[in-house]
Order: structure tokens, then C-alpha cells, then sequence
């Protein structure tokens, strides 16, 4: 039987209710992702028209999932709430912190062994509060999702920014903070802002080498990383319903690199054929009974410039194959282009490695594709000049693939496979060499790519593709080489042209699975005892945020000016650094590290002016902190892209910092600095960003009667004995700054759970 089978039976039941008075109230077609968010209006937020961009509502969410990196810090905040067992069915995945070095078996034996501490934590605080547990090497939290618990017209929120990749099998799926997860398991509306709507309207059909990749490619290059900020991206069309689901699900993945508050396709044949081959069919025909509900009504389509904010038409019948890198995702190259933009660029054309999988294309359709070009080099003798590695997205596809002999053929070709985990996608990945820093580039279909994600090296020129793409320039060995044009040398020294790939949308004999890692929680959980040792250096019990007060936000001293785009990645970096995720004061080491210092652009190396001398930033933030002098940080555009992780607005927290004052903020990041009891602040004029000199002592006045709309004022006395002033924008709420009262969110959480 499905997963909450009984939830989606009654949601299905009452949903043509529900879509329709919502119409009814809006008094016009409604977009899928309307009728969705409408679907799931909180109590707290009755039934009106919102305005999009605007107002901010309250829903309530089907489900919450967890990935084991950001899980730990969630669930610790969730243990501090004062609730027996979660409200709203909720799971947790094993799956960062696996590190790629030598290949799945060992690997996986190695990583049961390192973070055998903070499995035990998450699986006993799982059984204590009633979430499923799924074990290290089940699989990619998204994948997972979307084998087993995504469903079409539902809404669920993941403490992952790729949590989006539901949204592949119609679902409003939502990466969040680990805070916000907090807030729905324990039974309270979810906040968000009505997001705008971005509709992309896909026509004709993909062939050739083209594939679903190169839609969020193409759409990426459009949007830009910040573009999608705000905003639920729906696509339709005639070619939007030619996809396959996996297909739509690498589509809405990648919406995280356009900042996109979720992206989402209407329910169709290849949804209803996916849920059936991953034993589901009961809620296909759910969902066949009211599909009028579960897409954008027709006038939506047929006329999307009056039900939109923003659309796009892309024709797959010409969309070429793209490669975007190096450092960001949005800067697109058509392949037959990246030769040219190589040479013009300086890009280093050698690639060592090439590296498929992820959450982001891991499907049976991506690995078949691939391996129908592994098929084609065996037998025409190309030895590949490249690594390739393999990063399988669940057991489910992982076991079925090497059933199928898949697995056989691409190893054949010399691929290795690594475990089914992220690794590195998200920098675990212990690759030879990268210590020494050389130039390099790499090819790899994840989604994201920005400096140091993979391997730790900065100089690491990451590109991203779509699977069937890096499997070809894998044989090539080069950055620029088109598949569709160029020439392979056998070994025999003949010149041949790689055949189109093909693939199976769905294994011919069904998927199969002998563990698929799953582990359901103990009935009554009130037993179970969550060990923390005092003494780890992997687990820390929280203690509430102390509140900000006026006086605290006067002479505060600037931590750091970051220059250029600052990430979470930025901010609180993951690999080697994910082992601390638990624990808050080990972790604050690296907050800042990789953030570039405006004032004589390094990398951790601030002035400090208790110390006078030059520091790295957490020691700079300690100094200030322990002598009682609160510090600001500034930045400039898109603050905290990337990663929904909430340690990098807990760390600055912990460390003293107030307020956050940048040109503009990434969604998810500007909400969890909010959520921690945070000043989150915009400039006004973006050009006062250049006023902020290190020596500044800087002062934010009007807290005292902070108020939704109004403007608070930064004072900066400068050294020379000078000053001046601006204005700074925020967008808190009265709820909101009821938390930045209170301390955090979660300390008004417990005021109201009266828990002291």
C-alpha cells in the first residue's frame, strides 16, 4: 500500500470542493500552482485573494522531509518544541554524508562506521517523535521523494533547497529552513509570502541529443540565478506533457538554481505511468478522477500573459544541447558554442573527470541513455579519456539498473560507481589531488556548480550537463567536443561518430528492490531515549537565542563586507564540514570562511579592532561577541543563493551578529535569518553598500518601534571622525517581528507551548 494512502484519499476527495470555491472567490481560471497553494490554506489565513508578491499567508502541508546534513539541527530544534510526536507524516534521509573516494561498497562501510554517532541520534529522535527513517544508502532524499511520497495536487516542504524536484510529479514542493519544518511538525501554518508566477510554455518535442536538462539549461540562461526569486515556475504545453516524469522532475530540481520558489507540471499520462511503475496505482486512478484539478485551467494556457507575471516559450523541437559553468548555473553555452567560449575564456579543456547522477538526474531513463553510448563505445573500441563516475539516486533504481545489466554496461566502459548518496554533488567527494589547487575543469550533470562545491578546489572549473552529454565528452576527454558533429579514434585509429542515445522512460520489466532501506517508527515512541554525549563533538543540545535589544544595535563593528556573490556554499561550507552539522559551536568555525573580504578581497581575513590585528572571521566574530560588541555583516546581490541550509544564518547568530544588511537576499535565506531572530535588511539605494568602510562602528536606530513597511536607519561613524546615514528596507511582518522579539521563532514556539 502507498504511503499516507488516507491522506491523499481524503485531500483527492475534497480538493474539487475546495479548487472550486476557491474560483469562486477569485472569480477567474485558476494556474495549477493557484489551486494547489489555495488547496492548502492554513486556518489562519481564510479564504480571499492574495495579492502575489505581497501578502503573506499560512498554509498547511502534507508532509515534511529531512535530509540527514540539515535533519539533525531540525530535529534538535523540534526536541526543544515540547511535542510527543510530529503533527504531519515527516521523514528523514540518509544521504550527505557519504563521501565518494573508492566506490559504494566501501565507501558506505566507511561512512556507517565515521557517522555511526549522528545515525544512532537520527533514527532513535525518528522512533521517539513518529518519522520514518530512511537508512544510509537508501538513497537521494529527492528521489526517494519522489518514488514513494510525492503526489500530484499535494504540498510538501523539505529542509533542502532540491526539495523542488517533486514538483516533477505535480506536487508544490518547497526547500526550507530546518526552523520551518519545525513549525509544520508541530502542527502550526507555514508562513510564505504568495509567490508570483513564472509560466514557461514548452512546444513542439525533444530529439537527437537533446533532453530534459537542457529545458532548465535554456531556462536558467533566461531567468538568471536570481530571476525565479519569488516565484512558482509552471510549465505547460504540448511539449511540457512529452516529458517523462523524471524528466520533469530533473526540470523543477534545477529551479533551485533560478532561486524559484518551486517549480511544477500538471498531471498527465507520464505522471499517471510513473506512479504505476513504483506500485502506486491506486493513487493514479485518484488522481485520474479529478485531473481537471490537478493542471492549470485551459484559459490559464491559452492565454498565460493575463494569468501570469512572466512567461517564456521554449520550442524543444530546437533547442540544442547546453553545458553552463564554470561557477554559476545560469551562465549557458550551446554545445556547439563551448569549443569557441573555451578558448576564449582561458577554460581548462582536459577533463579528468566526468561525473553523472545526483537527485538531479539519476532516473532510469538518464543511466540508460548514458549507458546506450557506453554500448556504442565498447563496441566500436573508444576507450574513454575520461573518469566517469556514477552516483545511483535510490536502491530502487540502483537495483534495478544493475538487474537490467545496466550497471554492467557502463563499468565496462570503465565507470565507477559510487553510493547511492549525494557526494559529490555537495563536495563529499575525497578526490586525489584537489588539494593542490590546480586549474581544472570537470562535467557533471548535478545542479549546482559554484566555486569549491565539488572537490574543495577553487580552481575547479565545474560544468553541468545532461548525463547522456558528459557520458560522450567522457570518451573524448574534451571540454569542447559535440557529439553531434565531432569525431571519436578507436583504437584501431578509425574516425566514428557516436548514434543518438536512447533509453527507457521506465524499466521494460518494472522496478525491483530486495532492501529498499526503509525503516518505520516504533508505535508509541514515548520509551525511546535520544542519547546526546555531552562530551561529542558531532551532537549539541541547543540553548535558546538570547533576544536582540536596541542597545545591543548600537556601535556594532562590521564582521564583514563579502564582495560578488555569496552563497550559503559562502557562507557555512558543507563537505568536510558536514560532519559538524549537530553541533553549533564547532560548526561556527567555518561561517564566513569562504566569503571574500571587500576591503582587500581575501578570503577569511578581517580586521578586528578588540584584537587589532587581521583574523579569520569566526575568530574575528568570538572577539567581539565575548567583549560585548554586537557586529553587522554586509553584501550585495542574491545574499545566501543556494542551499536552503539554516546553519548559515544559525551560525552568525551564535556568533554575535544582528543584522544582515545586503542589495537583495535569496528567499529561503533571508526567511531563516528571520526565523533565528535575525535583522534581515535591504539597502534602499544599493549604491550605500559603497559608504560602508571596516571601521566603521555602525548603529541601526528605530528597533524600538519596528513596524511592517517602515524603513530603519543605519548610522555609521566613521574613523576619521565622520558620519553619514541611510535609509534600509526589510520585510517582516508583525508575526515576524514578534520573533526577532522573542529571540527566534522557536522561542516563541515554546512561549506558546509553555515551555519554559
Amino acid at each position: 500500500m502507498p504511503f499516507d494512502i488516507e491522506l491523499i484519499r481524503s485531500h483527492y476527495a475534497t480538493m474539487a470542493e475546495r479548487v472550486g470555491k476557491a474560483k469562486e472567490k477569485l472569480n477567474k481560471p485558476m494556474t495549477l500552482a493557484e489551486k494547489v497553494l489555495y488547496s492548502h490554506l492554513h486556518e489562519d489565513s481564510p479564504l480571499q485573494s492574495y495579492n502575489r508578491g505581497k501578502d503573506y499567508v499560512f498554509f498547511s502541508p502534507d508532509r515534511v522531509a529531512m535530509q540527514d546534513a540539515t535533519a539533525q539541527m531540525a530535529l534538535l530544534q523540534f526536541m526543544m518544541a515540547g511535542k510527543s510526536k510530529v503533527a504531519v507524516p515527516s521523514t528523514v534521509h540518509c544521504d550527505h554524508l557519504i563521501q565518494a573516494k573508492v566506490g559504494s561498497e566501501q565507501d558506505l562501510k566507511g561512512a556507517m562506521d565515521i557517522n555511526s554517532e549522528v545515525y544512532d541520534f537520527l533514527e532513535s529522535v525518528s522512533d521517539k517523535y513518529g518519522l520514518g527513517f530512511w537508512k544510509p544508502g537508501a538513497g537521494i532524499i529527492h528521489q526517494v521523494v519522489l518514488e514513494n511520497y510525492a503526489f500530484p495536487g499535494g504540498m510538501m516542504i523539505g529542509t533542502d533547497s532540491h526539495t523542488v524536484n517533486a514538483g516533477g510529479l505535480g506536487m508544490v514542493a518547497i526547500g526550507v529552513g530546518g526552523a520551518d519544518a519545525v513549525d509544520v511538525m508541530v502542527g502550526m501554518g507555514w508562513e510564505l509570502k504568495m509567490p508570483k508566477l513564472i509560466g514557461v510554455k514548452l512546444t513542439g518535442k525533444m530529439s537527437g541529443w537533446t533532453s530534459s536538462k537542457d529545458v532548465i539549461l535554456k531556462v536558467a540562461d533566461i531567468l538568471t540565478a536570481k530571476g525565479g526569486t519569488g516565484a512558482i515556475v509552471e510549465y505547460f504545453g504540448d511539449g511540457a506533457i512529452s516529458l517523462s516524469c523524471t524528466g520533469k522532475g530533473t526540470i523543477c530540481n534545477m529551479g533551485a538554481e533560478i532561486g524559484a520558489t518551486t517549480s511544477i507540471f500538471g498531471y498527465d499520462d507520464s505522471m499517471s505511468r510513473y506512479l504505476k511503475a513504483t506500485d502506486r496505482a491506486e493513487i493514479a486512478n485518484l488522481a485520474d478522477g479529478i485531473k481537471e484539478h490537478l493542471t492549470g485551467d485551459a484559459e490559464c494556457y491559452s492565454d498565460p500573459e493575463k494569468y501570469f507575471d512572466q512567461v517564456i516559450e521554449i520550442d524543444l523541437n530546437t533547442l540544442e544541447p547546453h553545458i553552463n559553468g564554470p561557477f554559476t548555473p545560469d551562465l549557458a553555452t550551446p554545445i556547439s558554442k563551448m569549443a569557441d567560449a573555451a578558448a576564449e575564456n582561458d577554460w581548462p579543456t582536459e577533463l579528468e573527470y566526468c561525473l553523472i547522477g545526483s537527485c538531479t538526474n539519476s532516473s532510469y531513463e538518464d543511466i540508460t541513455r548514458s549507458a546506450s553510448i557506453a554500448r556504442q563505445a565498447i563496441a566500436k573500441g573508444i576507450k574513454p579519456k575520461s573518469q566517469l563516475t556514477i552516483t545511483p539516486g535510490s536502491e530502487q533504481v540502483r537495483f534495478t539498473l544493475e538487474r537490467d545489466g545496466v550497471i554492467k554496461e557502463l563499468q565496462d566502459m570503465g565507470a565507477l560507481v559510487f553510493a547511492n548518496a549525494c557526494g559529490p554533488c555537495i563536495g563529499q567527494w575525497d578526490r586525489a589531488g584537489a588539494d593542490k589547487k590546480e586549474k581544472n575543469s570537470i562535467l557533471h550533470s548535478f545542479n549546482r556548480n559554484f566555486s569549491k562545491r565539488a572537490d574543495g578546489n577553487p580552481n575547479t572549473h565545474a560544468f553541468v550537463a545532461s548525463p547522456e552529454i558528459v557520458t560522450a565528452v567522457a570518451l573524448s576527454g574534451k571540454l569542447g567536443f559535440n557529439p553531434i558533429t565531432d569525431t571519436l579514434t578507436t583504437e584501431s585509429g578509425e574516425e566514428v561518430k557516436l548514434d543518438v542515445p536512447t533509453g527507457h522512460e521506465l524499466p521494460p520489466q518494472g522496478f525491483d528492490v530486495e532492501d529498499a532501506g526503509y525503516n518505520a517508527p516504533v508505535e508509541d515512541g514515548s520509551g525511546v531515549e535520544v542519547k546526546v554525549n555531552p562530551s561529542s563533538e558531532r551532537l549539541q543540545l541547543l540553548t535558546p537565542f538570547v533576544p536582540i535589544s536596541a542597545e545591543q544595535l548600537m556601535n556594532n563593528r562590521v564582521l564583514i563586507k563579502a564582495k560578488g556573490k555569496c552563497t550559503t556554499d559562502h557562507i557555512s561550507m558543507a563537505g568536510p564540514w558536514l560532519k559538524f552539522r549537530g553541533h553549533l559551536q564547532n560548526i561556527s568555525n567555518n561561517c564566513f570562511i569562504g566569503a571574500i573580504n571587500a576591503f582587500n578581497d581575501e578570503a577569511n581575513n578581517v580586521i578586528n579592532y578588540i584584537k587589532d590585528e587581521y583574523l579569520p572571521v569566526p575568530d574575528s566574530a568570538r572577539a567581539y561577541r565575548d567583549n560585548g560588541v554586537g557586529t553587522v555583516v554586509f553584501g550585495e546581490e542574491n545574499y545566501g543563493e543556494g542551499s536552503s541550509r539554516e546553519h548559515a544564518a544559525m551560525e552568525p547568530r551564535f556568533l554575535g551578529v544582528n543584522a544582515v544588511i545586503v542589495k537583495s537576499f535569496a528567499r529561503i535565506h533571508e526567511t531563516n535569518l528571520k526565523k533565528q531572530g535575525m535583522l534581515a535588511l535591504t539597502f534602499i539605494d544599493v549604491a550605500d553598500y559603497d559608504k560602508v568602510r571596516q571601521d566603521d562602528q555602525v548603529s541601526i536606530q528605530g528597533f524600538e518601534d519596528m513596524q511592517p513597511g517602515k524603513p530603519l536607519t543605519i548610522h555609521l561613524k566613521h574613523q576619521d571622525g565622520t558620519e553619514e546615514s541611510f535609509q534600509v528596507n526589510h520585510t517582516y511582518n508583525d508575526a515576524q517581528i514578534e520573533w526577532v522579539r522573542e529571540g527566534s521563532a522557536l522561542n516563541k514556539i515554546r512561549k506558546d507551548m509553555g515551555v519554559s
